[in-house]
């Protein structure tokens, strides 16, 4: 078995083998790059075996920004949805893996980035997420019949490392609101019985309502933050979750064979995502310390401490297609196989389907009229 040395490559998306110097591509689940042409596994091997690092938030900001390891790359942006991604070398054409649309490769342009620290590995090859892919799309209610043509071919998946934030954060937050309890008070009323006015009782549910305030402390570990503006965050976010617990030292020829999409959120905007997921959270913890039967927030003042962060790249495969001039993106997380994505609907199929609900509840009704 051939070693591959990460000191002997360059960051970049194409290895060549140490047996006959064809290109490489990384075999998903394995540490190894496979040459398709002779058969040769080229064994990675990573020299450093320390643990992830989590970076300092507020003093990378202030002092390491600039100075810290940056990679170049070559991207083209598609002129259609926008989105930036890495392309194969020599190649003057090719399809954009987030709306289908070809794209000529004449507006490449080289930039430099933050180096990742670390990545998941690809763990599902293509032939299995395209089954995954489908299985989902054989599941959709009102598909157009014609769609299963468009997804046929496991070609349409494209192996794609999408840049992510990761942080990390204790919180101390100060709130003020209210406490709503529940008691029951007995009323009076009238009402009609057999053409005689009657009067009885009846138990009725008020609020007490009190002022509180207090204060929770909430501890956040690995708040996930995509990097990318090309793929829909209702989308992404049902991927999850991902085994983070795995991720391994950044290393390019994990990359072999894959795009890459180079991050478009830096990392002071992705720390402003995260923290709506995290108020998000706390709101939570806040009304659930109020207690009692209903709950109103007025204020939650958070302090933010110990923050820390990851610049990492998780694997996709991603199917991107146009049906009736529509875009539409199918997303599999690489690691376990999970599928989300958009779909076109035929209307026809719903409106049939209507009228079927429609005519049923109308036979219904008249057998149960006329029986």
């Amino acid at each position: 078995m051939e070693e591959i040395n990460e000191k002997e490559t360059s960051t970049n998306q194409e290895l060549t083998c140490n047996t006959c110097a064809a290109i490489l591509k990384y075999k998903p689940g394995t540490t190894s790059l496979v040459c398709e042409y002779c058969g040769a596994n080229n064994e990675i091997i990573t020299e450093s075996d320390a643990p992830i690092e989590e970076i300092d938030f507020e003093d990378f900001i202030a002092n390491k920004l600039q100075d810290e390891e940056k990679i170049d790359i070559v991207t083209v942006k598609c002129t259609s949805c926008g989105a930036s991604s890495t392309l194969k070398p020599n190649l003057t054409s090719d399809q954009c893996p987030f709306c289908g649309v070809s794209i000529v490769v004449t507006n490449g342009s080289t930039s430099s980035i933050l180096k990742p620290k670390s990545l998941l590995p690809f763990k599902i090859e293509q032939k299995v997420a395209a089954e995954s892919f489908r299985t989902w799309i054989s599941k959709l209610w009102f598909a157009p019949s014609n769609l299963k043509k468009y997804v046929t071919g496991t070609d349409t998946l494209v192996g794609m490392y999408i840049p992510y934030w990761t942080y990390d954060s204790n919180t101390d937050s100060n709130y003020t609101g209210e406490r709503g309890t529940h008691y029951y008070v007995t009323e009076t009323y009238e009402k009609t019985e057999n053409g005689k006015t009657v009067t009885e009782t009846r138990q009725v549910q008020k609020t007490s309502w009190a002022s509180v305030s207090g204060n929770v402390d909430v501890n956040f570990d690995d708040v996930l933050i995509i990097a990318s503006n090309s793929l829909p965050v209702k989308y992404t976010e049902k991927l999850e979750p991902w085994d983070l617990e795995n991720l391994v030292p950044f290393n390019d020829m994990y990359l072999s064979g894959f795009k890459t999409e180079s991050y478009q959120v830096d990392i002071k905007t992705g720390f402003d995502n995260a923290k709506v997921k995290i108020d998000s959270k706390i709101k939570e913890v806040v009304i659930s310390d109020i207690g009692g039967d209903e709950q109103r927030v007025h204020s939650v003042n958070t302090s933010y401490n110990d923050i820390t962060f990851k610049h990492i790249l998780l694997p996709l495969w991603i199917s991107a297609y146009r049906y009736n001039d529509k875009a539409y993106r199918f997303l599999v997380n690489a690691r376990t196989g999970e599928v989300q994505g958009e779909r076109p609907y035929s209307w026809i199929k719903i409106t049939l389907f209507i009228l079927m609900i429609i005519a049923i509840i109308a036979g219904i009704v008249y057998f149960a009229k006329y029986r």
